[in-house]
């Protein structure tokens, strides 16, 4: 089985040294993946249907929760980074973080009798808090397991092995999750829609959820083995110098692209995220369909992943989204021609056959250019290292979560926003024809279609621009060893052009091109297949050859 999992991912190796690290490594993914999916699911509708608040207070809740998330992201990179500890740098906050993660799950899933339409403003004070306090647990687990990425996979292809190792296991997260819930909303008679008497199965699975996620963190951190740091140097910190830790990180051109890349795609995503169930209970009216068109879109999420592997291993990262984003614009433009219908007719038939297009194209084109930044993501560093000269993997990982995070929330409070200003009744009776205004059913399709459209269509187009390629990342890698170990590097004017590419700066303004000596600078060698050779590669199998002649 080992061996069958080797070779679908492409690994060389043995799998004890090979495939084992990346599985333990992704067991946090079962927490990063579940618990946002269910919360970008049904969060909203169960603040507005089941605990009875407003639309716009909904959206307020998320905001605040966002707000804080830009506040404790960048503080949490920095802190990791410069974290002095037996179990390395970024890993002993996996551990710290999951008391947090347990109990602000449970707090997220109950209101302890708190209504919503009786007492509003107690009501969205005990859920700010709740969302505080898991955005809060999120950002210690999800900053420092991001920021480990880099140092466990320093190879360009490995990492991309490590990524889709995690899209494994964030499917183990959320589909589990997924089926818990549909299974006790079930149970407790909620399938065919909520009420404010659904309670008590979202209470019921957000304690069964804490303790599956708690455990899956756990196992990263225990099976997982990053180096210590106990004899790392810190430079002075303050309040400054922090802040010009992040204003460096838009210094590299690299990520400057991969920022309008990640946060044109992140709007597209959490606009259509955000809308949908709106969409499906109030526009399509046909709630009763929303197990089955996740499932569908689970299904083509999950059939991509393949797809998007072999493009990249194949052609390089972003070869992925090029291909496939096409069809997510497509599935995008299905709702813009859904509408209710009577039941049994020609047209239901044909509504109905269209949204499940919708829900086979979307998450098969998302895929792609979600693929895209998750690889591309770890690269990143190193092109921050050659400005820099320092391992910054916690500052710009922190970068990443926050484009996730911060972006998410905006658009989530945004969404509701629009909808509410456009007339959405969110507490109708939902029945086979809910009368709505047509405002609000002209905001549900702005929110759910048209600014995805828009926003899919620019990552597109950024993604395309995108410049880093195997031989640049490989190139970079080389040349830093090469500093680290002589002092000084010289690379041909080729080479020079590569990295202004990447950098946005010439080579004599970054670290790279600073010598730290007098003497002649060393260039960069290749070897027979025409690959840059890098020097802590060329030592480890030196020591590998002494080791087995001995």
């Amino acid at each position: 089985m080992g061996e069958r999992l080797k070779k679908a991912i492409g690994v060389e190796g043995s799998f004890k040294d090979t495939v084992l690290p990346m599985v333990y490594y992704c067991f946090t993914n079962i927490f990063l993946g579940g618990a946002g999916y269910i919360i970008s699911m049904y969060f909203s509708i169960f603040l507005t249907r089941v605990v009875g608040l407003d639309i716009e207070y909904a959206g307020f809740i998320t905001m605040v929760a966002v707000v804080w998330d830009g506040i404790n992201d960048p503080i949490m990179g920095i802190i990791t980074d410069r974290t002095r500890s037996k179990y390395g740098k970024h890993r002993a906050y996996l551990k710290w973080g999951i008391p947090f993660v347990f109990i602000s799950y449970i707090l997220l899933w109950n209101s302890f009798g708190l209504d919503g339409e009786n007492h509003p403003y107690i009501t969205v004070a005990y859920f700010v808090f709740s969302y505080v306090l898991y955005k809060t647990a999120y950002t210690i687990i999800a900053v420092p397991h991001t920021a480990m990425l880099p140092e466990l996979a320093p190879e360009y292809y490995k990492r991309t092995q490590y990524i889709s190792v995690s899209y494994i296991f964030n499917s183990c997260g959320m589909v589990p999750s997924y089926i818990i819930l549909l299974i006790l909303l079930a149970v407790f008679g909620f399938s065919d829609g909520l009420t404010k008497d659904a309670k008590l199965p979202f209470l019921v699975a957000g304690v069964v959820l804490a303790f599956m996620y708690s455990i899956s963190i756990y196992g990263t951190f225990k099976l997982v083995k990053e180096p210590g740091s106990l004899n790392m140097k810190n430079e002075p910190l303050d309040l400054k110098a922090a802040l010009r830790e992040y204003i460096l990180v838009f210094n590299s051109r690299s990520f400057r692209q991969y920022f309008g890349i990640s946060f044109f795609w992140e709007t597209a995503r959490s606009f259509y995220a955000t809308t949908y169930i709106y969409y499906i209970t109030f526009l399509a009216n046909q709630y009763r369909f929303y197990p089955i068109f996740n499932a569908f879109a689970g299904i083509f999420e999950s059939v991509a992943f393949p797809f998007n592997y072999t493009l990249t291993m194949k052609y390089g990262k972003k070869k992925c989204g090029t291909i496939v984003t096409p069809f997510m614009i497509l599935g995008l433009a299905t709702a813009l021609v859904v509408s209710s219908s009577q039941p049994g007719t020609t047209k239901a038939a044909f509504m109905l056959a269209l949204m499940i297009a919708g829900k086979i194209l979307y998450p098969f084109g998302m895929s792609g250019i979600g693929f895209v930044c998750n690889n591309v993501f770890p690269d990143l560093t190193d092109v921050d290292e050659l400005i820099t000269g320092r391992r910054r993997e916690g500052v710009v990982s922190t970068c990443n979560t926050m484009i996730k995070q911060i972006t998410g929330g905006i658009n989530t409070f945004i969404v509701t926003l629009i909808l509410g200003g456009f007339g959405l009744d969110t507490k109708a009776e939902t029945t086979e024809f809910t009368e709505q205004p047509d405002s609000a059913i002209f905001g549900i399709r702005l929110c759910v279609a048209i600014i995805p459209m828009i926003c899919a269509l620019v990552s597109y187009i950024l993604l395309r621009n995108f410049n880093m390629t195997k031989e640049d990342h490989r190139m970079i890698l080389a040349a830093i060893a090469t500093k680290h170990k002589y002092g000084s590097v010289t690379l041909t004017d080729e080479e020079k052009d590569r990295c202004y590419v990447l950098t946005g700066h010439k080579l004599e303004d970054t670290w790279l091109g600073k010598n730290n000596n007098e003497s002649e600078g060393h260039t960069l060698d290749k070897n027979e297949n025409g690959e840059y050779i890098i020097l802590i590669e060329k030592e480890a199998e030196k020591k590998a050859l002494l080791s087995n002649a001995e």
